[in-house]
């Protein structure tokens, strides 16, 4: 088993500067997790903790069962993929990829079997013989990766390993990680500021901020059970619409009401709200996919609203209206198209709706 499991640890930097607070987590074996979340939210100090790069403060850190915390990094079977490469520019790609092994004193025959097959899982068979130096970005990543490989470790960490990448060949190395990571089989640990690369390459999504775990789970469950406001506005693109609103009863029914809209809140929402009460003001949540535009009023667009913005994206557009003094965000199809001031009705799709506690920011739809 090559389980990391992370117990409590926090990270402080000079007495006063907590990065890392508290955090309970495990990465089971075999699993692709990821750990997501802005700058400073202590991912990469998490990451840097497990790689025994840093100390923790306090907690423990398991891997495989044995307790690693304060073990050497060359103790804890480990491999680490940079995102700056760390390539020895002046070898060949052979001799970058062989490298962990000659430290080791591996013989000339191991190395030689590794290296190939790890060579031949990358598709870097033609390149063993070139200099790094002469390398594309994606390739240079590849042969750090291939590094990592030959060293046959219990867990990879990686760190933003193509953050830096441009849009195209971050996207191809995506689907490379991929099927790397169902092939070879082993425990990842990945941090990435970018949600959409997580989304598309973890088993589960560990989401952090100012140094607290947020919320983990599948990408799935991330997307549709936000835990809170933060990782509700922080997971998906384009981004999910934050509206004020209070809650009115009616009778039997709930109502979301704001300036400019009056939503009727499905019985499920109803009866998780039914212990607070029918009044205070809420944070009312909604994907822009979840929010239907037409250009006439309607059964299921009963909403006015005022064109903002209009962006065509080809298969679908994106559509901003302001809804008395706020604005939201809407994803149409392709062919509908509105300008600037022009009158629009829009409509919810309310099994998709979320309502957030503008105070602490817990889901209570949840």
């Amino acid at each position: 088993m090559a389980e990391v499991k992370l117990q409590d640890l926090w990270k402080v930097y000079g007495g006063t500067v907590e990065a890392v607070k508290g955090v309970n987590l495990v990465c089971h074996d075999k699993e692709f997790l990821c750990l997501l979340g802005p700058s400073g939210c202590g991912k990469s100090s998490t990451l840097r903790i497990i790689a025994g790069l840093e100390s923790a403060t306090r907690g423990d850190l398991f891997i495989g069962g044995r307790n690693v915390t304060h073990a050497p990094p060359k103790d804890r079977d480990i491999a680490m993929v940079f995102e700056n490469y760390a390539l020895y520019p002046h070898l060949t790609v052979y001799d970058n990829i062989a490298m962990p092994l000659k430290v080791r004193g591996h013989s000339k025959a191991e190395i030689d079997v590794k290296v190939r097959h790890a060579a031949e899982i990358l598709h870097m068979t033609d390149m063993l013989d070139r200099r790094t130096v002469r390398l594309s970005g994606g390739q240079k990543q590849r042969v750090g990766i291939g590094r990592a490989i030959v060293r046959n470790p219990a867990v990879f960490l990686m760190d933003e390993p193509i953050s830096h990448l441009e849009a195209q060949l971050r996207a191809q190395m995506r689907v490379e990680l991929k099927r790397l990571h169902l092939e070879v089989q082993a425990t990842t640990v990945y941090v990435t500021h970018d949600q959409m690369e997580a989304m598309a390459l973890a088993d589960r999504i560990a989401v952090m901020n100012f140094g607290v775990l947020q919320q983990v789970g599948t990408p799935t469950e991330l997307f549709d059970q936000p835990a809170n406001q933060f990782v509700a506005g922080f997971i998906g693109t384009p981004p999910m619409n934050f509206l004020s609103c209070e809650l009115a009863q009616e009778g039997e029914d709930l109502f979301a009401q704001g300036q400019g809209y009056k939503i009727a809140l499905p019985a499920k929402t109803k009866q998780k709200l039914s212990n607070r009460g029918g009044d205070g003001l809420l944070n009312l949540g909604i994907r822009p996919l979840d929010v239907r535009v037409a250009q006439s009023p309607g059964e299921m667009t009963p909403v006015g609203a005022q064109t903002f913005v209009y962006e065509p994206q080809g298969e679908t557009c994106q559509v901003t209206v302001q809804l008395g003094n706020q604005m939201l965000g809407i994803e149409a199809s392709g062919d509908f198209f509105t300008q600037m001031g022009e009158p629009v009705w829009i409509g919810f799709d309310t099994s998709k709706l979320h309502l957030f506690d503008p105070k602490t920011g817990d889901n209570l739809a949840l």
